[in-house]
């Protein structure tokens, strides 16, 4: 038995996403859970790869001669390079270029991690923390890939669009953590249910949890701002929604259970 199953009762609200950290905590360091980190990020690095070596160049030369040929910006360039200081936009346009490129590795690692890692995680939690959680989902396959795809797909779309209000404090910060924590919610939550919960019991549990789902994205987005979290956010934010929402699912069902049991006694 695990520490954190010694409980008075089931946490909930904020306590019950505490224990969701902290269960995918430890869950992550089990040796199966350790190397499943390798799959997002091997996909993550080449995405990253493919990603600069086909378009960073023209990528560079766009936002050099179109996106950052403003009046304004040339200005300060200009004497910025007059006053024996550096060339602004030869810092400006590699690091506007990685911030488009690098992300939209990072989606791909997540939406791998959500088709391909989650069953997995699914799988072993289900045999050692959740053994009385039968499954009962239809259509799960396609059903998390349709999902992962428009989640990908509305993510770099909003990420590309919402690019020129960086330019604006505190955006740049604001931003980047909306957008991944979107993701993260998005993704994870469908994937870490989508086995086990009926289609009522999703939209009951989706609506009865959604501020805890926000805030466990939230948390998440905010890690993914230190760069060395991103080897193990995948698989990490998968254990977490995976942990909160299969408890989610098992207390429904026996609140569920209960209902049902007192009817029956109050008829007979």
């Amino acid at each position: 038995m695990r520490d954190y199953d010694i409980a008075v009762g089931p946490a909930t609200g904020l306590a019950a996403v505490g224990v969701a950290f902290k269960r995918a905590l430890v869950t992550q360091l089990h040796p199966k859970m350790l190397m499943t980190l390798l799959l997002p990020f091997f996909i993550a690095l080449l995405g990253a790869v493919v990603l600069l070596w086909a378009f960073w160049t023209p990528l560079t030369h766009w936002l050099d001669t179109y996106a950052l040929d403003w009046h304004y910006l040339n200005e300060v360039d200009q004497w910025l390079l007059a006053v024996g200081m550096f060339s602004l936009k030869l810092y400006l346009v590699p690091l506007l270029a990685a911030a488009i490129l690098l992300p939209l590795s990072g989606i791909l690692g997540l939406v791998i991690a959500a088709i391909f890692v989650m069953p997995i995680v699914l799988r072993h939690l289900e045999r050692r923390e959740y053994l009385g959680v039968v499954r009962r989902g239809q259509f799960a396959t396609t059903y998390s890939t349709w999902n992962a795809i428009w989640v990908g797909v509305l993510f770099t779309l909003g990420w590309l669009i919402t690019m020129p209000l960086w330019l604006i404090p505190p955006l740049p910060i604001v931003l980047p953590i909306f957008w991944w924590a979107f993701a993260f919610t998005r993704m994870m939550r469908v994937d870490a249910i989508i086995e086990h919960a009926t289609a009522q019991e999703r939209k009951r549990i989706w609506r009865r949890h959604n501020r805890q789902y926000w805030l466990i994205g939230l948390v998440l987005a905010l890690v993914n701002l230190f760069p060395p979290a991103w080897l193990v956010l995948p698989v990490f934010s998968a254990l977490v929604f995976a942990h909160f929402s299969l408890e989610a699912l098992r207390q429904l069902r026996q609140q569920t259970a209960m209902q049902a049991a007192g009817q029956t006694d109050y008829q007979v």
